[in-house]
């Protein structure tokens, strides 16, 4: 039995809770409770991040899915409100190896109270390289993670019951309701001299700081607002944030960015860089096991130079389809060479399948937001 090893319910003196997690494939995974108990389904992906698990827990783009980390050892350095990429936490369960309380003062929280805080079932002390290389031979797959059940026949077959990713609309629990300014009130950010409107599939914090630090006023809007109202606003540019799930769910957002090209200088990051693809008839698939961890190197086609990129994504944009379409790709994944990002000069539109602003990982391409500034820039003097 895979994973059944026997572990000690009680370790200097702190009691843990049994947990259980159960795969799509029928193996199971016995461990100890940490954070929220009982039981959340989701997607399972794995994330080679060495650091930044909070801000991989606060990033929508991971709505819908159970992450396992393959560093052995989380938790050792805190929590704090500052390093949070949204309101809360999205992931549907988090999976590690070993919980390493924070000794290092001052912290705001440690990781087991924020994860209880935020309803999150979680699970330490299973064998993360075993579930990273099953979904790495067999890929992505359902799975649950409980502290309420743990008879792995019984949990397998609320796996096999659940719906999988691609049959729902992820978006519609991540993006905000009203359009908001990022960077302060309308009457304060009235004098800008650039501004960008974002449509919010799931925006991190990190995006909107990355573009509000150069000086652009941010307006955040709605994934599903219209796009004569986005054009009211006279924006000098717009921008598709990441988001999580299969960019044909957003069906409406893809409508809407065709509209608008042609109109503006468009930037899509992630699910935005999907969307954009899907506007201008390019093709997406699904990728095996996706990419998720901030070591991945990008190759810039253009100037031949690697960047090393912080990435989560499961879908990816075919490079044929965007040729035909009269696109270029431009940064491509060294480690499987698959497409990273892609432009048309024509119509005035780039899109970036990583995440830029790096929350978590290297700062190596915070130049994508300062080529959007001056696309925006040009288009103000016309």
């Amino acid at each position: 039995m895979e994973g059944d090893e026997t572990f000690s319910q009680h370790a200097g003196g702190v009691f843990f809770v049994p947990a259980l997690m159960a795969l799509e494939d029928g193996s199971h995974y016995f461990g100890k409770s940490l954070g929220a108990r009982g039981e959340s389904g989701g997607e399972v992906v794995f994330n080679t991040s060495m650091s930044g698990y909070q801000e991989i827990l606060t990033d929508p783009s991971y709505r819908g899915q159970i992450v396992v980390m393959t560093y052995p050892q989380i938790g050792n350095y805190g929590v704090r409100d500052c390093d949070s990429e949204s309101g809360g936490i999205f992931v549907e369960g988090f999976v590690i190896k070993e919980y390493t309380p924070s000794v290092w003062p001052p912290r705001e929280s440690d990781l087991d109270g924020f994860l209880r805080r935020n309803r999150v079932i979680s699970i330490q002390g299973v064998d993360t390289r075993a579930i990273v290389r099953r979904l790495r031979t067999k890929g992505s797959m359902k799975g649950i993670v409980s502290s309420s059940d743990l008879d792995p026949v019984s949990l397998h077959k609320k796996v096999m019951e659940m719906k999988g990713i691609r049959e729902q609309r992820l978006v519609d629990g991540c993006s905000c309701r009203t359009p908001y300014y990022w960077n302060g009130s309308a009457g304060e950010v009235g004098n800008g001299e650039v501004r960008a409107v974002v449509y919010d599939f799931g925006a991190k914090r990190g995006i909107l700081n990355s573009l509000s630090d150069l000086g652009i006023v941010v307006t955040a809007v709605p994934h599903d607002f219209s796009t004569e109202a986005v054009l009211s606003m006279n924006p000098h540019g717009v921008l598709l944030s990441n988001g999580p799930g299969d960019p044909e769910m957003v069906r409406h957002a893809i409508a809407n960015a065709r509209k608008l090209i042609g109109k503006v200088p468009l930037f899509g990051i992630c699910l935005g860089h999907q969307i954009l693809c899907l506007a201008m008839g390019a093709r997406i698939y699904k990728l095996g096991f996706g990419h998720h961890g901030g070591n991945h190197p990008v190759k810039d086609v253009r100037t031949g130079e690697v960047k090393i990129t912080s990435q989560n994504h499961n879908y990816a944009a075919d490079r044929g389809s965007i040729e035909e379409q009269g696109g270029e790709v431009t940064h491509v994944n060294l480690y499987d060479g698959t497409v990273e990002g892609m432009l048309h000069d024509e119509l005035d539109l780039f899109g970036i399948q990583y995440h830029p602003e790096a929350c978590p990982g290297p700062n190596d391409s915070h130049y994508l937001f300062e080529r959007f500034l001056a696309s925006m820039r040009e288009n103000a003097e016309t």
